[in-house]
């Protein structure tokens, strides 16, 4: 009786590693390629010669760099820019692109967040376009859609 136990244990445990063994081999195989990105991996390329000429005199004509509860005072909401006392374009550029988005552009934080709630803004505590004629919006929206044009 007890060697039939110990031959039962050892079917037993044979059984159990080969239903477990093509497992074990196949998570070991590398990939034969990485995973398509999501909306078809579209992406932006987002000129810093453009942003400092024209986004970011936007963002400075309308304080959104001033220190308080502005964004040039530390991360408010999702953005930080540098303040205006230690301006740092590269930071600003860098923290700018974060708001914009390749799969619909004109809903891109850095578009919607600003721009009057009537005119198809999203909440923000400073409304400074009134609507999408405005200047400093034309300039924003430009600077994204000639990224997602490159």
């Amino acid at each position: 009786m007890p060697a039939s136990n110990a031959n039962a244990r050892r079917a037993a445990s044979l059984l159990i590693a080969s239903l477990a063994l093509p497992g074990v081999v196949q998570s070991c195989s590398p990939p034969t390629r990485p995973p398509v990105a999501p909306g078809g991996g579209q992406t932006l390329s987002l000129s810093y010669e453009l942003f400092e000429s024209s986004v970011s005199p936007v963002l400075e004509r309308h304080g959104c760099d001033a220190t308080g509860d502005c964004h040039g005072g530390g991360i408010r909401g999702s953005l930080q820019l540098s303040p205006p006392g230690a301006k740092n374009l590269r930071f600003d550029f860098d923290q700018v692109v974060l708001q914009t988005s390749a799969a619909t552009p004109d809903a891109s934080p850095i578009l919607t967040e600003p721009l009057a709630l009537g005119a198809g803004g999203t909440p923000h505590a400073v409304k400074p376009f009134a609507s999408t004629a405005d200047s400093g919006y034309v300039a924003v929206r430009g600077w994204i859609l000639d990224g997602a044009s490159r």
